[in-house]
């Protein structure tokens, strides 16, 4: 590739950027569908983001859908075998085989709480058990040992219910006797007989029976099990065992503290451990207060060491220099293994897209990896063999908004009603897509959580001051690229960020003087309002 233009044809008499297009169509979405080689070589380092998740701290990793925790923890357990220590990566949402069991609400938080450790605990030493027999660790019998009492410390059972005791003691005791005699004359002279019998039966008869009536439950006890995976980090020694727990939201939002409790009471503690959680932050609840300033489950930032959020990671400079750089590595590497193209990044962009429009698929996805790769593929299929163009990037876009986003809240009255009233008001009224909530009431209010879970509103910058009310902290969201674009005219230049969008993507930025805080605010109760606008002072 290096040295061609995109309209240079290749040996099969087709234009490269028809090869290109065929490559971008054919990228996996998935990262689970892909081999961890392949995952290992298509990984984009953010910044110092690799070094922050391969550091031994417990961390909580928090990303949207589509932000790449999959992506990232299949990478980190490649790049932690690499150093020769073991790594468990579980997906959460394979644990266990009873359907529907943790999200039975007619069954008791207590049953389907320990049927989930029971089964994580089974999964644990499932993996670890492979590692024993295919891999060579230090203490291979320490480990085996480790993981025989790790098995008894997870399937401790016991039965709940009545207990019947029944004794019974009998006895029955018959004495019979008879005699007699009789005499005969016959030819052969005279003849006699005697009889005598007896009879004597005695029984006893004792039984004592113990029946018990209930249900067994499964028991989870602490103390035993800690003691356990100490004797299975010991034998694994010097390598360090990295628990990777993968889709945690996936788990019902009542049972998420349990299984964190085990996690801060059995493994956090363990030497030699390390534990990475990948988790959608407002479908997650890892603590739950209890009495007396108890809790159960893990205090963030106390028991996890750090969290780390991929959207704010993957947010950079909202379609600046950095993004671009970091989304054109991304294409590279996918392309990379299908069809032989250039290691310069940027001379694979100027082949496969025009100039504004790699720039504009930059700002279309908002940051998230999957969101870009969903929508070049739609621009490549619109572009054929021609070069992908703005106007492709853009019918991709809308194409992607209605297919997946938009879909995703079809059934969700309250979250499409909060979405039209702020098309409306914002984009509509305000000709922006940039807005303001309170802190406080935005990250409670249910809509928004369902709309930023969708992708179909963005966060783009947290705790943003307002300077006559130093007080209060508010957020700055986006509306999505999706629904914007589907405003603008065919032809319509690139689009440009004003000043109100320009400061809020920049995390170092104040709001300049001539934009006002207030003029950017929404309220959202539950008619939806917006804050009245003042009016600018007069210079």
């Amino acid at each position: 590739m290096a040295g061609m233009s995109p309209t240079d044809r290749t040996g099969m008499g087709q234009p490269l950027s028809a090869h290109v297009n065929r490559s971008l169509m054919a990228i996996s979405r998935r990262a689970e569908s892909v081999d961890r080689h392949t995952l290992a070589k298509t990984f984009v380092v953010a910044g110092s983001f690799s070094a922050m998740l391969h550091s031994a701290d417990h961390q909580i990793l928090y990303g949207r859908r589509g932000t790449g925790k999959t992506h990232a923890l299949l990478y980190l357990a490649d790049l932690v075998e690499e150093t020769h220590d073991v790594a468990v990566y579980l997906d959460l949402r394979t644990i266990g085989s009873t359907s529907g069991l943790y999200a039975n609400q007619q069954l008791p938080v207590s049953l389907r709480g320990t049927q989930l450790l029971v089964d994580t605990l089974e999964a644990v030493h499932e993996q670890l058990l492979t590692t024993a027999i295919e891999t060579r660790v230090s203490d291979q019998g320490g480990l085996l040992q480790g993981l025989d009492e790790l098995t008894e410390a997870a399937t401790t059972v016991e039965v709940v219910g009545n207990v019947e005791r029944e004794t019974t003691v009998g006895g029955s005791a018959e004495q019979a006797t008879s005699a007699g005699a009789s005499a005969s004359w016959g030819p052969d002279g005279p003849r006699g007989q005697v009889t005598m019998s007896g009879r004597d039966r005695r029984s006893v008869t004792a039984s004592d029976r113990l029946r018990r009536t209930g249900t067994e439950h499964h028991q989870v006890i602490f103390g035993p099990l800690s003691r356990a995976l100490a004797r299975v980090t010991a034998a694994l020694a010097p390598a360090r065992l990295w628990l990777l727990l993968d889709e945690w939201s996936s788990i019902p939002l009542d049972l998420q503290p349990l299984l964190a409790d085990l996690l801060r009471r059995s493994v956090l503690p363990t030497r030699g451990t390390t534990v990475k959680i990948a988790a959608i932050e407002r479908r997650s609840r890892f603590r739950e207060p209890g009495c007396d300033g108890d809790y159960v489950g893990i205090e963030v930032g106390a028991d996890a060491a750090s969290a780390v959020s991929f959207d704010d990671v993957l947010l950079f400079d909202h379609g600046g220099i950095q993004s671009r750089q970091f989304f054109a590595e991304l294409f590279l590497n996918h392309v990379r293994p299908r069809m032989p193209v250039t290691d310069d990044a940027a001379e694979f962009v100027a082949t496969a897209f025009s100039r504004t429009a790699f720039p504009e698929l930059v700002r279309a996805a908002e940051g998230v990896p999957r969101d870009a790769i969903n929508i070049a593929a739609l621009a490549a299929q619109h572009a054929n063999t021609a070069t992908i163009g703005i106007r492709h990037v853009r019918q991709a876009a809308q194409d992607w908004y209605l297919r997946d986003k938009y879909a995703a809240i079809a059934g969700n009255e309250p979250a499409l009603t909060t979405l039209r009233w702020l098309v409306d008001e914002v984009v509509g009224r305000r000709r922006s897509r940039t807005f303001l909530l309170d802190h406080a009431s935005g990250a409670h209010d249910g809509t928004m959580r369902d709309l930023h879970d969708a992708r179909l509103v963005h966060l783009v910058r947290r705790g943003i001051v307002n300077r006559k009310r130093p007080g209060t902290r508010y957020d700055g969201f986006a509306i999505d690229y999706g629904c914007y674009a589907a405003l603008l005219p065919d032809g319509e230049p690139p689009s440009r960020r004003g000043k109100s969008e320009t400061w809020l993507t920049d995390p170092h930025s104040a709001p300049p003087d001539s934009v006002h805080v207030e003029q950017l605010l929404v309220e959202l109760p539950g008619a939806a309002r917006s804050v009245p606008r003042q009016r600018k002072p007069r210079e």
